[in-house]
């Protein structure tokens, strides 16, 4: 007899744990061989990841159905039972989770391979990042509900909470304020289209790309690698620069401070030379103007276009020390220097009534 309690439980558990594993494999097999049919969606790639996730709910679920039977822990019917609904409630949002993910990940994917416009594949991909992370949480919510209510005790305080769910949403609505404007103003971003992971943004004076979008905060990536963390409220209330709003192309201006005799149509003419000889100008625009003077220098501006923000910066910073490079080599004289001569004395006003007379 007991060689039977003992044998039992051990070939019920064994038997759940083979009957998965080859579970398991045949769909891991089935989904290796619809990638290979289909290779133009991920789809069946992604779904693979739900193998783990799978076979602990196929395994809790034999377990859940058998161990009053298989005489599992006998003395403890009540705690085993409760322990695998719990375990099956979990990997059964896992699997929900990881299910959705790779649909959404797999149409986002198809859409980015057959749209050519980076914007509106930035936006999409902005918009199915929140819808993961929407999705996720509600998943997670229910699950830890649905865990919870499994306790008898926890029923008795879901009643009396909903019996005062208007006072407590009033309560939780006033302290909650500001989280949820930025839930709100997460998904406004997302479906209104302001700002999209990847843009190119100037905030508080910083440059830098959206690398991270939540429903409640936003991650800007600076051109030094820091991160600037700002709630998702920020874009939705205040004034910030988007420079890929429209389009990615950008037009910039380079600045010297040269003197009077600078030769104005050789650099024009080594302005258009040097531009043709960087793979960062896009060929849009460019051109070379004196914009301001001072009783010392003058100052030339030159204006270039490129592609996106990135080439732009390159291609000022390239086009400024070209130009400099060449003047100093060819035309020392035009650079801006500090005058130490004597000036030459006024004219007397007696002299000049003489000369006229």
């Amino acid at each position: 007899m007991e060689t039977e309690n003992f044998l039992r439980p051990v070939t019920v558990i064994g038997g759940a744990l083979v009957a998965t594993l080859i579970a398991g494999w045949l769909l891991d097999l089935l989904l290796r061989r619809a990638d290979a049919r289909h290779p133009e969606t991920p789809l069946w790639e992604l779904l693979r990841r739900c193998r783990l996730p799978f076979q602990v709910v196929l395994c809790t679920s034999l377990l859940r159905g058998s161990y009053r039977r298989a005489a599992i822990l006998p003395d403890h019917p009540v705690g085993v039972g409760r322990f695998l609904t719990l375990v099956l409630i979990a990997s059964a949002a896992w699997l929900a989770v990881r299910i959705a993910t790779a649909a959404v990940d797999s149409t986002y994917a198809r859409y980015a391979a057959a749209t050519e416009d980076e914007a509106r594949v930035r936006r999409v991909r902005t918009q199915v990042t929140l819808i993961q992370r929407v999705v996720t949480a509600v998943v997670v919510v229910v699950a830890v509900a649905a865990m919870l209510l499994t306790f008898p005790p926890m029923r008795a305080v879901g009643a009396s909470v909903l019996a005062s769910a208007g006072v407590l949403g009033i309560v939780a609505g006033i302290a909650a304020q500001s989280s949820l404007s930025n839930l709100f103003a997460g998904l406004q971003i997302a479906f209104g289209d302001t700002v999209r992971i990847g843009d190119t943004v100037v905030v508080d004076k910083e440059w830098g790309r959206v690398e991270e979008i939540t429903l409640t905060f936003l991650t800007v990536r600076t051109w030094d690698e820091r991160r600037i963390t700002m709630p998702v409220s920020y874009f939705t209330s205040k004034p910030y620069e988007n420079w890929s709003r429209g389009g990615a192309q950008m037009t910039g201006t380079v600045f010297w401070h040269l003197d009077h005799s600078a030769p104005l149509d050789l650099m024009r003419e080594r302005f258009g030379q040097i531009l043709a000889e960087l793979p960062e100008w896009d060929g849009r625009g460019g051109g070379l103007a004196v914009t301001d003077t001072t009783p010392h220098t003058v100052q030339v501006r030159g204006v270039v276009t490129a592609k996106d923000a990135d080439d732009l910066w390159t291609l000022r910073c390239a086009v400024r020390e070209r130009l400099i490079t060449w003047l100093a080599a060819h035309h020392p004289y035009a650079l801006p220097r500090i005058a130490t001569s004597p000036a030459p004395p006024a004219p007397d006003a007696s002299e000049g009534l003489r000369t006229e007379d």
